[in-house]
């Protein structure tokens, strides 16, 4: 049994971000694999975020934006409606940056939040 379910725009990525996951999905250790978004417990504000090329896994949620297969496992997603990713090439503060309605509280870094 598949117990998976497809939730278009939990997670969106903007053009930016979309292109550059693209073009990291062209390598060959990411070849037939996902982008997949999700919260942990950690970071310096309790909760901090996380993104890896994976497998789809039983209970994923799965967006899709311009062919690119977004995964949000069911336990991050509580936390993750409504992010935007983006990607920035800035030679400072550059790389993904999430931005996140449901964040009441971000720590400096970025990578981290309260709910």
């Amino acid at each position: 049994m598949n117990n998976t379910s497809t939730i278009e725009n939990l997670v969106g990525l903007t053009p930016c971000a979309l292109s550059e996951v693209k073009n990291l999905l062209v390598l060959a250790e990411n070849s037939g694999k996902s982008f997949r978004v999700y919260v942990e417990q950690g970071g310096c504000s309790g909760m901090q975020y996380g993104m890896v090329f994976d497998e789809q896994r039983a209970g994923d949620i799965i967006g899709e934006h311009d062919g690119v297969r977004v995964l949000v496992d069911a336990f991050s997603a509580t936390y993750l409606r409504g992010t935007q990713v983006d990607f920035s090439d800035a030679l400072t503060g550059g790389g993904f940056k999430i931005s996140n309605p449901n964040a009441k509280q971000s720590c400096g870094c970025g990578k981290s939040f309260q709910t």
